[in-house]
């Protein structure tokens, strides 16, 4: 009997233990088979459908194509809060949150507490590194509320990781990488170089002050902007390619193809962000930083998070049915395929994972969409604020009771409010009544109180998300469709339609399946997703789901 024993209990130590060897066994497997790096790519104001627009127009299967012959495809992400705008886009793709919760309330707001206009990544505190401009480098990450997916990463590793932000727009570049980043790049328009601040270190590296003494910017500006394709291509495809209602950033005289752009080398570092080579700028710094910094090199993944500003530059001034916005594209296809072609050599072709998305997408020019019978007109932020003021002083009210208006928000001047005896209630409805007269407008919604909206629910939602007490407006104006918030030429965003909110996002690489997802799926569902590739816990504020079906 007891040799039984002794047998029963010997196999069941070897059970116990060949067990343990298969946890030990899987579980550095699933280690080892992590991607050493994560590129993240937001294209600043693309819209979703241009990936199946510009199809038959790239040169390769490299670049835009790669994520859809060999990654997934999520083809109904929607962006769940306004405003629809670029500080708030990227602060939700790396944290998973909206503006409710991770504070990052525009590009710009009025802090109620404050009492003072506020820009996204301002911070006073630091100081700029790599240029003479101090207002370019005086910012941080500091108003962000909530954790990004490099900060945990970062916490994730013990700090092993590295975390890098690249991108013409301070904000393109500082919120993605977070507030735990090795570093975080951007351009001044001013020196044309590129810039960062003491909040990361307080000089630049070695390796990117070499490249900014190479002033590229002037070698590009030489190239000019030429198309790319046959000017046939863009005939059948587009608008024509000169109209009284496009931008001139190159000068009034420069409105069509070929754009020459010599006499600005030297002289003007800013118009080379309205050109596709702004991003041949962004990308060469970013391979730069991955290379001198060693990105993707051990076992501890890392982090390089990489905003293409030009497509919203270009966007802004000739819309999205222009030659430029076409060329644009064809040309930032171009600049992926040889970045997958660098990674493959530099990471290993299995070794890396990457991720594109957008902040944002577009609204037709409103004189575009009029020519086409389409709901179209202006309605800018100081046209509001003026009719408020009519308003106001028909009411024999003093217009200081309206401390800021910006991106669809009116606020309110509270201590005035108190001083003169006038409610909450009152000023809502005296504002209110008198804009929802306009014809641009579909209704006005005090902020507080959109939970409780005459309005479709999803619509409400987006109001709600969008709403922080510290940092939001009084009343949100809510446009009808076509309305755009901007000049009498090109085009803007910031609104909940779709045309606004629906963006890409695309996945190739380690752990991604090659599939096409059609249901339902939000921009806050990015950080998630990625940080269920990575084993890794999800950004504090993150309140989306990761989209099982991409990942293997």
């Amino acid at each position: 009997m007891r040799y039984v024993i002794l047998v029963v209990l010997s196999l069941y130590s070897l059970t116990i233990s060949a067990q343990n060897i298969k946890i030990k066994t899987a579980t550095s497997n699933t280690i080892s088979q992590k991607p050493k790096l994560v590129v993240g790519i937001v294209v600043d104001q693309m819209r979703w459908d241009y990936v199946n627009k510009f199809k038959p127009f790239f040169k390769s299967d490299k670049g835009f194509l790669h994520f859809v012959n060999e990654g997934a495809t999520c083809d109904n992400t929607l962006i769940p809060y306004v405003p629809t705008v670029t500080a708030c886009g990227h602060t939700c793709v790396y944290t998973g949150s909206v503006p409710a919760l991770h504070g990052i309330a525009g590009n710009n707001w009025y802090d109620n507490i404050k009492q003072k206009s506020v820009y996204c990544v301002e911070d006073p505190s630091v100081q700029a590194v790599g240029t003479t401009n101090s207002s370019a480098g005086q910012m941080s990450p500091l108003n962000v509320w909530t954790t990004t997916i490099g900060d945990e990463l970062k916490l994730a590793t013990n700090f092993k990781s590295k975390v890098i932000g690249v991108s013409l727009k301070d904000r393109g570049a500082i919120i993605p990488a977070g507030h735990a980043a090795d570093a975080a790049y951007w351009y001044d328009t001013k020196s044309g170089n590129f810039i960062s601040s003491s909040y990361y270190a307080s000089i630049l590296p070695a390796w990117l002050t070499n490249y900014n003494a190479s002033k590229r910017v002037d070698s590009l500006y030489s190239q000019g902007w030429n198309l790319s394709l046959a000017n046939s291509v863009y005939t059948e495809n587009c608008d024509a390619d000169e109209n009284v209602y496009e931008s001139t950033p190159f000068g009034k005289e420069a409105k069509h193809f070929p754009y020459d752009l010599k006499s600005f080398i030297g002289k003007d570092y800013s118009k080379i962000t309205t050109t596709p080579q702004g991003n041949n700028l962004v990308m060469e710094v970013a391979k730069q930083a991955l290379l001198n910094e060693k990105m993707g090199k051990d076992s501890i993944t890392d982090l390089l998070a990489v905003s293409f500003s030009s497509p919203d530059y270009i966007g802004h001034s000739f819309g999205p049915n222009s030659w430029e916005t076409l060329d644009g594209y064809i040309k930032l296809d171009e600049i992926l395929a040889d970045f997958f072609a660098f990674l493959d050599k530099q990471v290993g072709k299995d070794n890396y994972t990457v991720f594109l998305t957008a902040d944002h997408a577009v609204a037709n020019i409103p004189a575009y969409a009029k020519k086409h019978n389409l709901p179209g007109e202006n309605y800018d932020d100081g046209a509001v604020r003026n009719d408020i003021i009519a308003c106001l002083n028909a009411n024999n009210l003093n217009p200081k009771l309206i401390s800021f208006v910006g991106e669809y928000n009116v606020y309110f001047n509270h201590p005035l409010m108190d001083s003169l005896h006038i409610s909450q209630e009152s000023l809502v409805s005296i504002i209110s009544n008198y804009l929802e007269k306009k014809p641009q407008v579909l209704q006005v919604v005090e902020s507080r109180k959109a939970a409780i909206a005459a309005l479709p629910q999803m619509t409400k939602e987006k109001i709600v998300n969008g709403y922080n007490v510290q940092r939001g407006g009084d009343l949100m104006l809510l446009t009808k469709s076509g309305v755009v918030d901007g000049y009498p030429t090109g085009t803007s965003h910031g609104v909940l339609y779709n045309y606004d909110a629906h963006i890409p996002f695309l996945l190739v690489g380690n752990g991604i399946k090659h599939i096409a997802v059609n249901t339902p799926t939000s921009m806050t569902d990015i950080a998630p997703t990625i940080s269920t590739l990575l084993g890794i816990q999800m950004p504090s504020g993150s309140i989306g789901k990761p989209v099982l079906e991409v990942l293997k």
